[in-house]
């Protein structure tokens, strides 16, 4: 199995045990040899969901627990890729650099965003 890369929804519904996550998408997440690649503006969107109580404030110390993280820096290698998905179809910043961070590592990315799904990004769930 290939390492992933995660979309913000994901990584919380993982972190909380939610029944919200697809099967493949859960499924991929327990597979303790593959590495998911983090991007680092779900960390700044995790932030922003705790400051909005929209999540537990303690969702950013389970990032250590069980999985096997690496942080995905935005870099200008990503930026130029975003530029080739399709604001039309995922107009949404954060997704597009979520999405631009996937393809540039070449990897799938675990996300029930139905914009992504549309695009030209593979992804799991």
């Amino acid at each position: 199995m290939l390492d992933a890369v995660t979309d913000t929804h994901a990584l919380i519904w993982y972190l909380e045990d939610s029944s919200r996550l697809g099967d493949v998408a859960n499924q991929t997440c327990e597979r303790g040899e593959i590495v998911i690649y983090v991007p680092t503006i779900c960390l700044v969107e995790i932030v922003y969901l705790q400051e909005k109580n929209r999540i537990p404030a303690d969702l950013k110390v389970r990032l250590n627990a069980g999985l096997q993280l690496v942080i995905a820096d935005l870099t200008a290698e990503i930026v130029e890729v975003m530029a080739t998905i399709p604001r039309s179809i995922v107009p949404d910043m954060p997704d597009r650099i979520i999405a631009a961070t996937a393809t540039h590592l070449g990897l799938p990315l675990i996300s029930r965003d139905r914009r992504i799904q549309l695009s030209a990004v593979n992804t799991i769930w």
